[in-house]
């Protein structure tokens, strides 16, 4: 059986809409309950910050400080449960400023580089808009998957910032070029082209192997939140490239590539297809039966992660049941995982839900489950 990984604590000062806060979650189920605007996302958005150093809503740190202050305070105590059941207690500190770098401590000590903290706190946040996973277009699909292989495997960041240092570098070079394939252009395109095949493969590799471990852990998942007889999910991950090998592929673009001043092909073109019952599930499935996908796959990805680093991430689920039905929303009751899940709702819970905790949120204040008094201001 995995270990756990628990957010003990966590204390916000002047983040987003909180002045003042501190939530100590349940191990097992944690409800905040409030209205829309009143910062239930705003929570999550904080945890999941500390795990990957970045907004999971695409928001820049600067967006993340309250109004009128210059400095935004995120501290969590995250438990990390072994299986043997050994445990460590780790402190990530971190301070957003409106101008100049964040600062992120660990255990007091400075944070040297963002890839270091990875896999100290691992969150799988599912949200209303991972509706564009099943629904939106490639670039979704392709995060979501490289997102799941930094989680497994924190490693594979540098295999990712590397392909996009070699992108950047060769599509400066093909925009410079204007299009002629001068000696010096030649000569600079296959130094690029050779380390683009190297990176790019690399990441190739990983992505197939991730979708084959991922596949039957999505069908399980699916099969739990939309019913038995929802129908049969596949995914499938072939890149165009694949067959004759990228090196050959960015061969045969170079002089597309050259008219057009971009990388045509490569890894940061790839799509993740996902189908039902055979048709693709973006072009063919309702909307209910996207959403039901959408939610099974950061299941599957959670499930996965469990499976390769021994320990259950936190599960942040963000007003899942505003765009589930009564039965799909008992059904993901009934199939969350072990381990600590943090779940936000603005319509109340279905019948026969059983959280550990439940903590009101109004105007970015934490309160009572009654609604009544503040709770667990930091003073």
């Amino acid at each position: 059986m995995p270990g756990t990984t628990t957010l003990a604590r966590l204390e916000l000062r002047a983040f987003r809409n909180y002045e003042l806060a501190e939530l100590e979650p349940a191990p097992g189920l944690t409800v905040v309950t409030g209205g829309n605007g009143e910062g239930k996302t705003n929570l999550l958005e904080a945890v999941a910050w500390l795990a990957t150093l970045s907004s999971f809503r695409g928001a820049p740190s600067e967006a993340l400080v309250r109004e009128g202050e210059e400095r935004a305070v995120l501290r969590a105590s995250v438990v990390r449960t072994e299986p043997d059941g050994g445990a460590r207690t780790t402190l990530v500190e971190a301070e957003l400023t409106r101008t100049g770098r964040d600062r992120v401590l660990v255990n007091r000590s400075p944070l040297k580089r963002s890839r270091d903290l990875l896999g100290t706190l691992r969150t799988t946040v599912f949200s209303p808009d991972d509706l564009a996973l099943v629904k939106g277009g490639p670039g979704e699909r392709r995060r979501f998957l490289d997102d799941l292989l930094v989680a497994c495997a924190p490693r594979h960041a540098a295999t990712r910032a590397d392909l996009e240092r070699v992108l950047r570098q060769r599509g400066a070079l093909l925009r410079s070029s204007g299009g002629r394939a001068t000696p010096d252009v030649v000569t600079t395109l296959d130094v690029w082209d050779a380390k683009l095949t190297e990176v790019g493969e690399a990441l190739g590799r990983a992505r197939a192997r991730l979708v084959e471990r991922l596949s039957s852990l999505v069908s399980s998942a699916h099969a739990a939140v939309a019913g038995g007889g929802a129908g049969e999910v596949a995914l499938g991950y072939a890149p165009a490239w694949q067959q004759q090998g990228l090196a050959t592929a960015l061969a045969t673009a170079r002089t597309e590539d050259l008219r057009r001043g971009v990388s045509t092909i490569g890894p940061h073109r790839d799509d993740l297809d996902v189908s039902l019952d055979g048709r693709p599930a973006r072009t063919h499935a309702s909307q209910g039966e996207q959403r039901s996908l959408a939610l099974a796959l950061r299941l599957a990805g959670h499930h996965l992660v469990a499976e390769v680093t021994g320990t259950w991430p936190v599960l942040l689920l963000d007003d899942v049941f505003s765009e589930l039905d009564v039965a799909r929303a008992a059904a993901l009751l009934r199939a969350l995982p072990a381990g600590q899940v943090l779940l936000t709702t603005a319509v109340g819970l279905p019948p026969g839900a059983t959280p550990e905790l439940v903590v009101g949120v109004r105007e970015g204040r934490l309160l009572a489950p009654a609604g009544g008094s503040p709770v667990g201001d930091v003073g």
